[in-house]
């Protein structure tokens, strides 16, 4: 009798172990890559703006096939609405864009889920840099980009949410 309790709670702990070992192999696998294909509306309440002021509203409009980015952004700020268009991949090769006639560089790479994109504009001689990280909800319909700029004036962070439309 005492033998099969030993037995029965050896077994028990096995399969206990057993489970958390596969519990942690499952942690471990890499995250999948989220396809970001979209119309994304800023949701101005739940964002941060850090010390830039907040724009009245913004859509952006993903085309994403690996390794390819299409956003068609629009901005509208003090009444006045804007548009920008870029091309990048995410292979973490170097693109270029023009933005408002200024040259923007990008590179984009993965990190497990999350995209991030390193971008450097120079604007009236003044050289900027944003590096900005993407990350979607697990139900698909947030997108949250955290944004750190840096330039002449110092450094600061921002918090876009948008929601997919």
């Amino acid at each position: 009798m005492k033998r099969m309790i030993i037995a029965t709670i050896l077994i028990l702990a096995l399969s206990s172990l057993a489970l958390s070992a596969r519990l942690i192999g499952q942690d471990t696998k890499p995250a999948a890559k989220p396809n970001f294909t979209g119309t994304w509306k800023l949701n101005v309440e739940k964002s941060d703006f850090g010390p830039t002021p907040a724009p009245q509203s913004m859509v952006d409009k993903v085309d994403h096939q690996e390794s390819s980015l299409k956003i068609i952004s629009t901005r509208v700020d003090g009444g006045t609405e804007s548009t920008a268009n870029l091309s990048l991949t995410t292979d973490g090769k170097e693109g270029t864009n023009t933005v408002h006639g200024s040259e923007v560089r990008s590179k984009l790479k993965w990190d497990g889920a999350a995209l991030l994109i390193d971008s450097s504009i120079s604007v009236d001689g003044n050289a900027l840099s944003l590096k900005d990280k993407w990350t979607l909800s697990q139900d698909g319909k947030t997108l949250t980009i955290l944004r750190h700029y840096a330039g002449p004036e110092g450094e600061a962070n921002a918090t876009y949410v948008l929601e997919r439309q």
